[in-house]
């Protein structure tokens, strides 16, 4: 095999090749190139058609890579230093799974915070792995879910010591780190497994003065949406595998739920994104952290706001912050995030990541333009003037510590009753019910329902925010474990 160098792009080069080639194609995609979908294809462009094509000998093969996929996935371990990377087309929800199912089988027991994404917690319905919770800090003025506590974690090793492994999320939707090396450093002494939820970081391998990459931490594993904020497309995304960890057993694991149709649009630009990053990385997360700190800077002198970072630091629960990310606290203005993101949307034009409770996340890139965050500064500044207002009744947290009556696996599947959700406290649930984005669950399987649970959904969904998960799209219903 050739020596590759990270100026290549293996499978967009294979793609190139094969348009030139005008192979006839009699396999799927039905298509045909976009010629049989002509609306499709003037709304997507030809090129994009024309390559969204089937696996074939010499554009590898998803599930079995030997050429140009495979010299894909090996650059991109070599660029983010891993041992093994995995092209994922199923997002990184499918890159998290197959982490926990890689470290655990039924039974196994895995710590991890509660304020993990759905897609841990749905791993673990999926394996039967045992969840063991440590429930991160909380900020009471921002309201949000923290890092882990080490002492916290080292405390709950001792009374786990056959835990397999241990789940970091790093950063947080918010910017939140943990101690990563730490964490790894103590786990790794008791034999456990690391594994790291870094939806959020792919920046963190490519700019500079950033915080530590799991990969740089000796984590064993990482997941990392390329497309949040390495320029890939959505749904794509990286597995890195390091350490002891068996590569070919992680890809049979990965096969068990990756489609064995995977879409060489995704692909393709997992190998272009990568390419990118290595080459112009540094200058994009400059310029990327450059607008961050700016923007943050002058949301701070409107008053009312508070666009946090570095500020936050404790040394445990918040070890270190991205500063990348454009978190802003709004309950300060009488405002729930979630009324500053629909404000911002259908007032004035503006589509920001996510609002909850408390607060509001706008995703800064190197795609933006100045004269853009100034329309978001601006536009925060009117909002407070025309809207705000006393902030007293307000909820003053996201987070709320679960009580884990039985495993989610058992719980998803035990015989279940559907009750109006009035009626449900102190019921064990039988669903997730969470509030997307972010994606991290209020309740999951297996959970006790309380009151305080039930105020917080009222108060969600008053506040405007979409809530999902449950049978019951208005989540007027829910489904309880049935007692015997």
């Amino acid at each position: 095999m050739e020596k590759l160098s990270q100026k290549n792009a293996p499978i967009y080069e294979a793609l190139q090749k094969h348009k030139s080639n005008r192979v006839v194609p009699f396999d799927v995609p039905g298509h045909k190139g976009g010629r049989g979908t002509p609306e499709l294809t003037a709304f997507l462009g030809e090129d994009c058609l024309k390559i969204d094509v089937n696996s074939m000998k010499p554009l590898d093969n998803l599930i079995h890579p030997i050429s140009v996929i495979a010299e894909a996935e090996q650059l991109a371990a070599d660029a983010f230093k891993a041992k093994s990377a995995f092209f994922m087309v199923n997002g990184t929800t499918s890159a998290v799974q197959a982490m926990i199912m890689t470290a655990c089988k039924a039974g196994d027991k895995i710590i991890l915070p509660r304020n993990v994404h759905r897609s841990a917690i749905n791993a673990l319905v999926v394996c039967g792995a045992i969840p063991i919770y440590v429930n991160p800090g909380v900020d009471r003025d921002l309201g949000i879910p923290l890092g882990m506590s080490v002492s916290d974690i080292k405390n709950t090793i001792l009374k786990n010591p056959e835990a397999k492994a241990i789940l970091v999320n790093n950063p947080t939707y918010y910017g939140i780190c943990s101690n990563l090396s730490e964490i790894v450093n103590l786990a790794h002494s008791y034999n456990m497994l690391v594994l790291v939820d870094e939806a959020h970081g792919t920046h963190f391998y490519f700019g500079e003065n950033m915080p530590i990459a799991a990969m740089s931490a000796g984590a064993d594993m990482a997941a990392v949406s390329m497309h949040k904020t390495g320029g890939s497309l959505t749904q794509s995304s990286i597995l890195l595998v390091s350490g002891s960890i068996s590569g070919s057993y992680v890809r049979q694991i990965i096969n068990l739920t990756q489609t064995t149709s995977g879409s060489y649009l995704l692909l393709s630009s997992l190998d272009l994104a990568r390419k990118n990053l290595v080459v112009n990385g540094k200058e994009i997360f400059k310029k990327t952290m450059d607008f961050a700190c700016y923007a943050r800077e002058e949301i701070n002198k409107i008053g009312g706001y508070h666009a946090f970072a570095k500020d936050i630091i404790n040394g445990d629960t918040i070890f270190d912050f991205d500063l990348t990310k454009m978190s802003i606290h709004t309950r300060d203005i009488g405002l729930a995030g979630i009324e500053v993101y629909d404000i911002l949307r259908d007032e004035y034009g503006i589509q920001i990541e996510f609002g909850d409770l408390g607060n509001i996340l706008a995703i800064i890139s190197a795609g933006d333009r100045s004269f853009e965050i100034e329309r978001l500064i601006g536009a925060l500044s009117e909002i407070k003037r025309l809207y705000k207002k006393d902030k007293a009744g307000m909820l003053d947290h996201e987070y709320i510590n679960p009580e884990v009556v039985m495993p989610p696996q058992k719980a998803f599947y035990s015989n279940k009753e559907q009750i109006p959700i009035h009626a449900s406290q102190g019921k064990i649930c039988g669903e997730f019910v969470m509030s997307y984005p972010p994606g991290i669950p209020i309740l999951a399987p297996g959970e006790r329902i309380t009151n305080e649970i039930l105020e917080y959904i009222d108060y969600a969904k008053a506040k405007g925010c979409s809530l999902t998960g449950a049978q019951d799209l208005k989540i007027e219903k829910i489904n309880i474990v049935e007692e015997n």
